[in-house]
C-alpha cells in the first residue's frame, strides 16, 4: 500500500509516517516509480508505535522495544533488556514528576503569600501625598 492509504488506515498523517521511517520504526520498500510501498503489517506497526508514544516512550526507546511487541496494544514480551529500558524510562518520568511537584509547590507558596498581602495596597503609598514609597 502507498503512504496515503497507510495514513488513512492507521489514522496518522503522512509526515508522521515519514518520520517513523526516518527513525527506523517503520520500513517501506521503494517501487520503480520511487513511491513508498508498505506491507499489510505496517498498519499494526503504526498502531503499536502510537500506543508506545502515548506511554511517553521516545522513538529511540520504541525502536528498541518493537522487536518484543505483539498485538496492537501492544503487549511486550518480557525480554530482560526491554524491562531494563522500560524501568529506566519510568525512573526518568518519576524524576520529572518530582521536579514538577516541587515547582508547583513553590509557585503555590508564592500565590498564597501574594494573597495574604492583597489587603495592602500596591505599590505601597505614603498616606500624606499618595505617592509610591521608594523601595
Amino acid at each position: 500500500m502507498r503512504i496515503g492509504e497507510l495514513s488513512r488506515r492507521a489514522g496518522v498523517n503522512a509526515h508522521q509516517l515519514r518520520y517513523y521511517e526516518a527513525q527506523g520504526l517503520l520500513e517501506a520498500e521503494r517501487g520503480t516509480n520511487g513511491y513508498r510501498e508498505y506491507g499489510e503489517n505496517a498498519v499494526l506497526r503504526v498502531k503499536q508505535i502510537r500506543h508506545l508514544l502515548g506511554a511517553g516512550l521516545s522513538s529511540e526507546d520504541i525502536a528498541y522495544l518493537l522487536p518484543c511487541a505483539v498485538g496492537e496494544a501492544p503487549e511486550l514480551l518480557g525480554c530482560p533488556e526491554l524491562l531494563a529500558a522500560m524501568r529506566s524510562r519510568l525512573q526518568r518520568l518519576d524524576d520529572q514528576m518530582d521536579r514538577l511537584a516541587r515547582s508547583r509547590d513553590a509557585l503555590a507558596d508564592y500565590i498564597d503569600a501574594a494573597d495574604r498581602m492583597s489587603s495592602e495596597s500596591y505599590p505601597p503609598f505614603d498616606d500624606a501625598d499618595r505617592e509610591p514609597v521608594p523601595a
